[in-house]
């Protein structure tokens, strides 16, 4: 049995009461429920990913295992009620997939909604479950560790089952965003200003975040983020905002996304609502080789042994998950391995025909949504291999340490079920489960 974050239908608006069963509900877990369209899309995304094994009851125990955490999560006092604050955040998660579509409607059209106050239900209901069912099983596996001799002897009993690991690389860069001159940023404060004294003369500030906010987030619908909690926008954002009175617009101030004029809508509590415009401080021609051309000068002091790139990185780099650490980029994983056929499209041309050792050439990428000049360098090339306990260890950890969770967690369902009211659908009465659903539950 693993743990598993279930993927919720779309159309999971259903309310139900304990003992119902209707057209859809495959199960009810206390007063959890599990769409048929759950677990059908459980198990299509297993075959898009080339799973070997697709039994649908297998996808049904995963997910009622899921229900189970989520249900048994609302009630412990040890877990933080974040419902409220969860919810309110679902308006900014609309805005920002809004943003990548034309119009509301396109958007609404491509995810098969009937309206945006049943889409955003449905983000709602997604990111609760999830907040609860992940914070439930970490509770659950806390505690759990595991020896090296615990590893090796997963090791020995799985190792030919073991993933093939593909092609990798290790690279480290640094990154440098061009800086604008003097002049080029008082045009960009100039413009804003513009903005705001047009405001002041009647015109509407979120008619104007509609026409020229740069922030996908928040532009199309009129430049506004509510429920904000203290610490979620970057320092110099909620200083300008908490410090104005309600109505009140700031002069222009910049922060590591461009340059904003912000409105404070309204304040309560730890909670404040603002708008922003955003003009993104987007270097020119001029401004682009500037940077290019001090970088190519720390590639040649580099391959001249003035500076090491560790030292570069650490000087120059304007990367700040990757400077303190030589440059070093981190995979997903957290080892400092990524593959090749995961590499953004720009990296993998830069790294092609690039040996161990090797720098790559000076070239333009973009970083959290900003133009940059990036020199790479790649640390090591590992070819594709079967998992060795000699140079995978920690990878191999992971796997042992995540099947030890979840014997944790299949015995915590296995103690939990005789408390919590079940109820399964007939068309799973024939299911082979790990754990005796059928036993515990009602069968409809």
């Amino acid at each position: 049995m693993s743990f598993l974050v279930t993927l919720i239908s779309f159309n999971a608006n259903a309310q139900v009461k304990k003992g119902d069963l209707v057209d859809g509900i495959s199960a009810v877990v206390g007063d959890e429920i599990v769409l048929e369209s759950d677990i059908l899309e459980q198990q299509n995304y297993a075959i898009q990913q080339g799973a070997a094994q697709t039994n649908k009851c297998e996808f049904m125990e995963q997910i009622l295992s899921n229900k189970l955490l989520i249900y048994k999560a609302k009630k412990d006092t040890l877990i933080q009620d974040r419902t409220a604050a969860i919810r309110a955040q679902a308006g900014d998660k609309y805005n920002q997939i809004l943003s990548q579509f034309p119009s509301e409607r396109a958007m609404l059209d491509s995810y098969k909604f009937r309206s945006s106050y049943e889409m955003k239900n449905v983000i709602e209901k997604m990111d609760v479950d999830n907040y609860y069912g992940q914070a439930k099983y970490a509770l659950i596996t806390d505690k759990v560790n595991i020896t090296p001799n615990e590893v090796t002897d997963f090791y020995n009993a799985f190792k030919y089952q073991l993933p093939q690991v593909k092609d990798e690389v290790v690279l480290s860069k640094i990154v440098m965003f061009p800086k604008l001159t003097d002049a080029h940023k008082q045009e960009i404060i100039d413009k804003l200003k513009k903005i705001k004294q047009d405001i002041l003369n009647g015109e509407t500030f979120e008619n104007k975040a509609r026409i020229y906010s740069d922030d996908p987030g928040s532009a199309a619908n009129g430049g506004l983020y509510t429920n904000i909690g203290r610490g979620k926008m970057v320092k110099i954002f909620e200083a300008t905002a908490l410090n104005l009175q309600e109505g009140e617009i700031s002069d222009p101030v910049e922060s590591e996304f461009g340059f904003h004029i912000i409105q404070l809508v309204k304040k309560s509590g730890k909670l404040y609502d603002a708008r922003h415009i955003l003009l993104k401080a987007e270097p020119n021609a001029e401004e682009i080789a500037t940077a290019k051309a001090e970088m190519e000068q720390i590639r040649k002091d580099i391959l001249e042994g003035k500076t090491t790139f560790k030292d570069a990185a650490y000087k120059h780099s304007d990367d700040k998950n990757t400077k303190f650490n030589a440059g070093v980029i981190p995979a997903e994983d957290g080892s400092d391995r990524q593959e090749k056929i995961n590499l953004p499209a720009t990296v993998a041309y830069q790294i092609a025909g690039v040996n161990k050792g090797d720098l790559t050439e000076v070239f333009m990428d973009e970083l959290n949504q900003k133009k940059a000049v990036v020199l790479m360098k790649v640390n090591d090339i590992i070819p594709e291999h079967s998992l060795d306990i000699a140079t995978d260890f920690e990878r191999i950890k992971s796997f042992a340490l995540n099947k030890k969770k979840n014997e944790v967690l299949e015995k915590w369902v296995k103690e939990n079920l005789a408390d919590t009211f079940i109820s399964l659908d007939n068309r799973y009465k024939d299911c082979q489960f790990k754990t005796d659903w059928n036993k515990a539950a009602i069968v409809k």
